[in-house]
């Protein structure tokens, strides 16, 4: 899939600058424009990207909107980067993507919502340790993002260590994302899958609310209505036409992975859950060749899909684009980003520097090119065409 992306550099000066009028001598957007380009080359740090200009030379500044034989230091980006607005950054970015899926024939979109530990940070102490991401199942885009606070128990949460913290971090975040998605009319025709620590009342009301759909996992964080699902398909004496199912096999990395679902609308009435449509059952088997380990897993769900529009297959297949935000998402920042040993620990800039990384990989899967080291490699040995793919133009 390669599109017309409009430009980033345009997007982003809309962005309020946080410095004083008076001591201002680079363009935010410039500053933003050069993190994205030296991110799409393989440099990881504010070090190293204060450093790409000054690497490949006078006119890639120029292009960028720097003063002539000038490009910012570290200290900048360190201190401007920890002040910024990190959610007008992200809801301009957001905005962004969004015009670049207006002009795609994508049918049905799907989005996963899902969590991620920004683990050097969080060694570090930083006030946002984590984040919490929508991310395209079939376009591998991040539509938007909210940085995750650590911070103190709640009142009636058990102390089961420091993840209880952000778990429970996360739920808010992740409510009031898609209380945002309502009011701007995001979640309008779109589907939403998650995993179970996102599997609440509240949010299934949101989502039905926006007119959007939702495939929500199971689990025992919501016991009653686990029960209900595991009890029906577990039942011996429910009749075989209650259920539907379907099943598929795949093979790669070194394992043989046999999925099957099954699914039902018997309970959709009696189920106090809204817009209820259908639950299912999905069993893995996966066999470690190397190893020689058999994994087996059963998980539960619930859908607001009805069986017209979601049958047992497409319903696997939106399951399975959801557990693909590991590959296609935290993989990418973690091994090809190097997010991970990433330590920025001050103000946003946690935030802001992962929101340049899913810039980045959103520019190139939009552009129709690979996420993978080697297409870094290229664009730092092509700069040009880094430069191009956020809508900087350079002369010949």
């Amino acid at each position: 899939m390669a599109t017309r992306i409009p430009p980033l550099m345009d997007i982003v000066s809309a962005i309020p600058d946080p410095r004083h009028r008076k001591g201002r001598v680079y363009k935010l957007s410039s500053i933003l424009g050069l993190m994205c380009a030296a991110s799409l080359c393989g440099y990881q740090t504010y070090s190293a990207m204060a450093e790409w200009c000054r690497n490949y030379g006078s006119e890639y500044a120029l292009a960028l909107g720097f003063p002539p034989q000038r490009s910012p230091c570290k200290a900048t980006l360190c201190i401007l980067l920890a002040r910024i607005d990190v959610e007008a950054l992200e809801e301009l970015l957001c905005e962004w993507i969004e015009a670049v899926l207006s002009t795609l024939d994508l049918g049905e979109l799907a989005f996963s919502l899902d969590g991620k530990s920004l683990r050097g940070s969080r060694k570090q102490g930083a006030t946002f340790p984590a984040v919490l991401a929508a991310f395209g199942h079939k376009v591998g885009v991040v539509l938007c993002q909210r940085g995750i606070p650590e911070g103190g128990r709640p009142v009636g949460v058990a102390a089961e260590g420091e993840d209880a913290v952000y778990r429970t971090n996360e739920l808010r975040i992740a409510k009031e994302m898609l209380k945002a998605l309502l009011i701007d009319g995001r979640l309008e025709g779109r589907i939403w899958t998650m995993d179970a620590l996102h599997t609440q009342r509240e949010n299934a009301e949101t989502i039905v609310e926006g007119e959007g759909d939702y495939v929500m996992l199971v689990k025992g964080n919501q016991p009653t209505l686990q029960g209900d699902i595991k009890f029906l398909f577990e039942s011996d004496d429910a009749p075989e036409e209650w259920f539907d199912d379907a099943s598929e096999s795949s093979k790669g990395h070194g394992r043989l992975e046999h999925r099957s679902i099954r699914t039902s609308t018997v309970l959709k009435d009696t189920l106090d859950w809204s817009g209820s449509q259908q639950v299912f059952e999905i069993h893995r088997t996966r066999f470690e060749r190397t190893t020689g380990k058999l994994h087996e897993e059963t998980v539960y769900g619930i859908t607001s899909l009805s069986t017209t529009r979601a049958d047992p297959t497409r319903l696997m297949e939106l399951i399975r684009g959801h557990w693909s935000i590991e590959n296609n998402l935290h993989w990418v920042r973690d091994v090809v980003f190097d997010e991970d040993r990433s330590q920025v620990r001050k103000g946003n800039t946690p935030q802001v520097m992962t929101a340049v990384r899913n810039t980045a990989i959103s520019a190139l899967r939009l552009a129709g090119k690979p996420t993978n080291a080697a297409a870094r490699r290229r664009y730092a040995a092509r700069p040009r065409e880094a430069l191009a793919l956020i809508g900087v133009p350079m002369q010949n």
